[in-house]
């Protein structure tokens, strides 16, 4: 894991994809990459693709691979074809005789940049996948420090704390859901970018494997976009210099929570410790009112 700093940047907008797809389970590897190909042609701005959860064979833990496995090396040379930043969904990653639900971000030139194993399988439902127990950000050199999280991870509001205090400005998080409760992500995930002044790109399956509805909210937990049910190509730019606008001055000159976040000394009953330290947090500056500028 890179040290908990943020990077230089001139604040340029980054230009990043969804995709929705809307594939039935089996083998997508050769679809997923027909539309990674077809972004970078139509989108030659686009830095950064995402994709669903699962959304490579779907929700069976039968097709589990080991790290560095046939899919992910297929994931990699299509990284390093595009020139393109891929966050491909996850994977179900077999580690001896333990499974877990993983999301490899691999670099422009093809090289895995790290893995995120899925700290909250959707229990009880999502039977035989163990938890993973690391956080994963990662830097875009010049531009951002990313975070991952993957779908019910968002439920538990401390995954996404944690990723802002280790200097996540961007959160990627494929989901796949099918199931009702998908407007009540939606109000976490807004939920989730207005309390860390962050964006968090939301990427849904849809199809036979899920409900689409894919959505992207900026740092005052504005909504970007949301997607309908089927496939949807989602392209943005993440405006990084307005996000350190908000966390200086507060979204629209209000809130600074990450600052209050930050000064405030209390001890939280269901953790009966303090606030960890966080370079990240710390480098936001002093709470002050907002000037004229």
């Amino acid at each position: 894991m890179p040290p908990a700093s943020t990077p230089a940047s001139r604040g340029e907008p980054f230009g990043i994809a969804g995709l929705q797809l809307d594939h039935g389970p089996g083998d997508n590897l050769g679809r997923i990459a027909d539309e990674v190909r077809s972004v970078r042609r139509r989108f030659p701005w686009v830095r950064m693709v995402v994709l669903g959860e699962l959304c490579s064979f779907g929700a069976n833990t039968a097709h589990a691979q080991c790290p560095d496995g046939e899919a992910e090396r297929f994931l990699c040379a299509l990284a390093r074809e595009t020139g393109t930043w891929l966050v491909p969904g996850s994977l179900y990653e077999r580690d001896g005789d333990t499974v877990y639900n993983t999301a490899p971000v691999i670099d422009p030139e093809g090289r895995i940049a790290g893995r995120y194993r899925k700290l909250f399988p959707f229990a009880p439902y999502e039977r035989g996948v163990a938890p993973g127990s690391e956080f994963l950000v990662f830097d875009v050199p010049g531009v951002a420090r990313f975070g991952v999280s993957i779908c019910y991870d968002m439920w538990f509001p401390e995954t996404t704390r944690s990723l802002a205090s280790l200097g996540a400005e961007i959160i990627v998080h494929p989901t796949m859901t099918n199931t009702i409760d998908r407007d009540v992500e939606i109000a976490i995930v807004r939920a989730s970018a207005a309390t860390n002044q962050c964006y968090v790109v939301d990427i849904n399956v849809a199809g036979d494997l899920g409900v689409g509805q894919s959505v992207i909210c900026g740092p005052g937990g504005e909504v970007i976009h949301r997607a309908g049910p089927g496939r949807e190509i989602i392209t943005f730019e993440a405006d990084l210099a307005y996000l350190r606008r908000c966390r200086e001055r507060g979204w629209q000159g209000l809130g600074q929570p990450l600052k209050s976040f930050r000064d405030n000394p209390v001890r939280y009953p269901a953790y009966d410790a303090p606030r960890a330290a966080s370079v990240a947090f710390d480098r936001l500056g002093p709470m002050k009112l907002p000037g004229s500028d």
